[in-house]
């Protein structure tokens, strides 16, 4: 185990943030808007609050709870009613009229039955002449017996749709997680590409001194006029790094603006300046066993698939009690009262009749084909979901592994990187020295000079790789959100306390 320490030497990032828009083609920055200043704490909250595809990611928690919803309402107490007329006239002329009305409520039952009570009445019929007005309530329930029946059956749709929202938030995790790597790795991007800027500027200006240091002694006679050629040469090299390094400036800031969306500015010409530490991360390296184990427990697509396989459970469930016989029991108890007016036929109840029903339904498809099928599948799937978790705890070692590996890789190449641009300084300074007596040529000057170059850019890249590495392992641990203090709830982004140390 080992840490990593802030040992890089610091540059003033609005420095040289001026010097980019001094440098800069006119052409993509707009100098009348003031840069937006953040750190890349501010710019991931930014992103998270602003990014456009990230923003249709956050509605998809809420359109699976509308689909819980719905399962829910299955239980719900439904009414129902009905009003009708009609009038039949017979072979002697005379008409007779006859008015029904019903009213309902109805209930589906957890167990997988029904029950519902009911009153209904109508005018001109009854048992005796002066009997026009009829009224009756009933009271029906049934319950299925196998096919159908428990609570466990019944529930698994709700259950189903309960377990898919809950994967909406572990989906939306891992999109957050990839979105927040990619504000943080761009960050580091274009910090980078503003130092890669300043030690190409600095490179120029000292082969500009050096072309102007041999002009000077070939015109006092010390060398020859070919020494020229490797100077000019080696100029005219720096202005196309630099032409290129401004290039890559231009393109890493539209793209990480891109993906921060700043409210009501152009990110196509909007200037950023990023106000974090170009340094080496504090980051505890730890043991890779330890980084696995974290990811075993926090990434989202482990926890989606481990979701998947309790919705698989359900399905096995619900199909394994389709191949049950579809045998219901139900009983219905009804009370009816006569009278001259429906007031009274109402008083009436319990007087005139009563009636029960009993009995058993019974229905059964002829080789149970579809239901066996069904079954079938849902076993598949359910083998098939068995398989993908363990491929997914495979990647997830594996990645973690791989990121582990670089990081402790970006850390060793820090201090290599360093040692080898003190050596190229020493060996640049040996050269010069050389050259003013005579001793070396400006073709190997030039050379020490790009030796020296790439060993800067060599040394600030390793720090990026290593700031970036960190972002790669935590991500693949699924663990970036926690780490800035963010929590999802219901698609919402709920902002952190505070921030991580740097």
């Amino acid at each position: 185990m080992f840490l990593l320490k802030n040992n890089f030497p610091s540059i003033s990032i609005s420095l040289l943030c001026c010097l980019i828009l001094l440098l800069s083609n006119p052409v993509y920055a707009d100098t009348k808007n003031k840069p937006l200043e953040v750190t890349v704490e501010e710019a991931i909250l930014m992103a998270l609050e602003n990014n456009s595809a990230f923003k249709i990611e956050r509605l998809k928690p809420e359109l699976r709870e509308s689909s819980e919803r719905m399962e829910r309402s299955a239980f719900d107490v439904g009414l129902s009613s009905s009003v009708s007329t009609s009038q039949d006239k017979d072979d002697s002329g005379s008409k007779s009229t006859r008015s029904d009305f019903s009213f309902g409520i109805s209930k589906l039952l957890l167990s997988g039955g029904d029950i519902s009570l009911g009153l209904s009445g109508n005018r001109g019929g009854g048992v005796a002449s002066d009997n026009n007005y009829s009224a009756r309530i009933s009271l029906t329930l049934s319950q299925p017996i196998f096919k159908g029946a428990g609570y466990s059956v019944n529930l698994a749709g709700l259950r189903k749709a309960q377990l898919s929202t809950k994967s909406s938030i572990y989906e939306l995790q891992a999109y957050a997680e990839t979105l927040i790597s990619q504000v943080e790795t761009a960050c580091w991007d274009y910090s980078l590409a503003v130092r890669q800027l300043t030690i190409y500027v600095e490179s120029l200006n000292l082969a500009q001194r050096q072309l102007d240091e041999t002009r000077t002694m070939i015109d006092v006679g010390k060398l020859a006029e070919i020494e020229l050629i490797a100077s000019e040469a080696e100029v005219a090299s720096r202005n196309e790094a630099l032409i290129n390094a401004r290039s890559n400036i231009e393109k890493t800031r539209i793209k990480l603006l891109r993906l921060l969306n700043p409210p009501n500015v152009d990110f196509i010409k909007q200037s950023i300046v990023i106000k974090n530490e170009f340094i080496v991360p504090e980051f505890d390296v730890g043991e890779m066993d330890s980084h696995i184990d974290i990811a075993l427990h926090n990434r989202p697509d482990l926890n989606q698939a481990e979701l998947q396989l309790q919705r698989n459970e359900l399905d096995v469930l619900t199909t394994k009690n389709g191949l049950l016989p579809n045998m219901k029991f139900f009983v219905t108890l009804g009370m009816t009262g006569y009278a001259d007016s429906f007031n009274q036929s109402i008083g009436d109840i319990g007087n005139s009749g009563n009636d029960m029903q009993v009995g058993i339904q019974y229905t059964q498809d002829i080789g149970n084909r579809d239901s066996r099928e069904r079954h079938r599948q849902s076993l598949i799937s359910q083998e098939q979901s068995r398989e993908a978790m363990n491929n997914l705890e495979q990647l997830a070692k594996m990645d973690v592994s791989v990121a582990w590996i670089e990081l402790n890789r970006t850390t060793e190449q820090i201090v290599a990187t360093a040692a080898s641009r003190k050596l190229q300084e020493a060996k640049l300074r040996a050269e010069t020295e050389k050259y003013r007596v005579g001793k070396s040529t400006s073709l190997l000057v030039a050379q020490a000079q790009r030796d020296l170059l790439a060993s800067k850019i060599s040394e600030i890249q390793a720090v990026a790789n290593c700031r970036k590495a960190v972002v790669y392992l935590l991500r693949h641990e699924g663990v970036l959100l926690t780490r800035y203090g963010f929590s999802l709830a219901n698609g919402e982004v709920i902002k952190p306390n505070m921030t991580p140390d740097e």
